[in-house]
């Protein structure tokens, strides 16, 4: 969890956060313990192709930190090859997922709910992990 050190801000070691399942692959997620806040960060380590999903509320922005020489996102259908340093800007209801082995940063807007979180055919995505 994030350490709220007063009103004003927060600080998270990701290192620390315990790593959960979602459809990308494991996922340490930072700063949902922040009251009203505006965003969210997350290391998310992708091993094997990510299911499908989106979001109806969420805006995502996922900044590539390292990947195999042929991984992707996959965005509305279209394969978009990507590397280290590269940045993906995923607005709500865009259907996307990840190809390959990565390690990405998402940074997540408003602050991530895993009820916002939808497979293909319109169902919560946690029913099909």
């Amino acid at each position: 969890m994030s350490a709220v050190a007063n009103t004003r801000y927060a600080v998270a070691d990701l290192m620390r956060i315990p790593a959960v399942a979602c459809p990308c692959g494991r996922s340490r997620r930072a700063f949902l313990d922040v009251p009203g806040g505006q965003a969210s960060l997350h290391r998310v380590d992708i091993s094997i192709d990510a299911k499908t999903h989106f979001h109806k509320r969420l805006t995502e922005i996922y900044y590539v930190l390292a990947c195999e020489a042929d991984a992707a996102m996959e965005l509305d259908g279209e394969r978009v090859p990507v590397h280290a340093g590269m940045s993906v800007y995923i607005p709500p209801y865009t259907r996307h997922r990840a190809v390959g082995k990565m390690k990405v940063l998402v940074i997540a807007l408003p602050q991530f709910d895993p009820a916002d979180e939808w497979a293909t055919d319109d169902t919560p995505a946690e029913n099909a992990v």
